[in-house]
C-alpha cells in the first residue's frame, strides 16, 4: 500500500502530503487527479495530483478537511499507508509550447492551477497567477506560483493580505493594463469560476475550468460525474476533469454537489463522536 512519506500544514485544515507512488508519479502529467481510499469503508475522493518527483517516486496531494473522508485522511503522519492510490486520472492539460496563461486559484483550487501553470512554464510558455482566497490564513502555495508565475497577484477578501478584493478584479486588472492571454484557467469554488467566466466571455477569451464532482469508480462506467457542457452529458472523471467554462452548466454542477449534504453532515456529526469517545 502506499505510504505517506511526509505531511505540511498549509494552512487551518489544509495538508500537503507527499506520497510513494513511483508509477503514477512517472505517467503523471498536469491537469490529471488520483482517487484514493484510505480503508475499507472509505469513500473514494479525487485528489488532483499537485506536484510530482519521479526521481524519488513521489505525489503530492494537497488536502482539504471538509466532510469525514478528509478529515481521516489529514490525521494521518508520515509512515502510514494508504489503501488505494489509483491514477493518473482524467485527460491532461493541454499545453501548447510558447502559450501564454493566465492561471487563477481560488482557495483549494490553488493547488490544481499550480501543476498546470509549472506545465506551462515548462513549455515555454508564459504564466500571470492570480491566487485568492476569504483571508490571508487560507493562501496556499503562494512561493510556488510565484517561482512559475510573473505577475503572480494575490487577493484576499478582507483585505489582510495583498489586495482586497476578488480575483475577478485582479483579472480585469491585468487585462487593463494590456496583458495578453490566449487563456484563462480558473479554479475554485463555484460561484468564483463562473464570476471568471462572466468576466472572459464577452472578450472571446476562451477560460478553462477544472470540475471536482461526487466520483464513484474514475472510469465513467457509474455516471456519477456526469455534467452537462455545451447541452451534451459528459463525465468529469473520462472526459475531464477540465472543461472549456463558457460551456459548463454550472446551476447543474452546483444542485448535484448539493444532493448528499444532508448525508454528508450526518456522517460528519457521527465521526467527531467516534473521535470524541475514543
Amino acid at each position: 500500500m502506499p505510504r505517506i512519506l511526509a505531511k505540511e500544514t498549509l494552512a487551518p485544515d489544509v495538508v500537503r502530503f507527499w506520497i510513494d507512488a513511483p508509477a503514477i508519479a512517472r505517467k503523471r502529467r498536469p491537469g490529471q487527479f488520483v482517487i484514493i481510499r484510505t480503508d475499507e469503508t472509505g469513500e473514494r475522493i479525487p485528489l488532483t495530483i499537485a506536484d510530482a518527483d519521479p526521481a524519488h517516486g513521489a505525489i503530492s496531494l494537497i488536502v482539504q478537511a471538509v466532510g469525514k473522508s478528509t478529515h481521516k485522511l489529514n490525521r494521518l503522519e508520515p509512515g502510514d499507508t494508504i489503501l488505494d492510490v489509483a491514477g493518473p486520472l482524467g485527460q491532461p492539460t493541454r499545453i501548447e509550447p510558447g502559450m501564454r496563461v493566465c492561471c487563477i486559484g481560488g482557495g483549494i483550487g490553488t493547488a490544481v492551477v499550480y501543476p498546470i501553470a509549472k506545465g506551462v512554464r515548462a513549455a515555454g510558455g508564459s504564466v500571470a497567477g492570480i491566487i485568492g482566497a476569504r483571508t490571508r490564513d487560507l493562501i496556499i502555495l503562494e512561493r510556488e506560483m510565484s517561482a512559475v508565475a510573473d505577475p503572480c497577484l494575490v487577493t484576499t477578501d478582507d483585505g489582510s493580505y495583498g489586495r482586497k478584493g476578488l480575483v475577478t478584479e485582479a483579472l480585469r486588472m491585468l487585462l487593463g493594463e494590456g496583458y495578453g492571454f490566449d487563456e484563462v484557467v480558473a479554479v475554485g469554488p463555484l460561484p468564483m469560476m463562473q464570476a471568471v467566466c462572466s468576466v472572459t466571455r464577452p472578450l472571446g477569451l476562451k477560460t478553462i475550468v477544472s470540475l471536482n464532482p461526487i466520483m464513484v469508480d474514475g472510469t465513467g462506467m457509474c455516471g456519477g460525474c456526469r455534467v452537462t457542457i455545451g447541452g451534451e452529458q459528459k463525465f468529469v472523471c473520462v472526459d475531464g476533469p477540465e472543461f472549456d467554462g463558457h460551456q459548463v452548466d454550472f446551476a447543474e454542477v452546483a444542485a448535484r454537489l448539493r444532493a448528499y449534504r444532508e448525508d454528508e453532515a450526518a456522517a460528519m456529526d457521527r465521526y467527531r463522536a467516534e473521535i470524541a469517545s475514543a
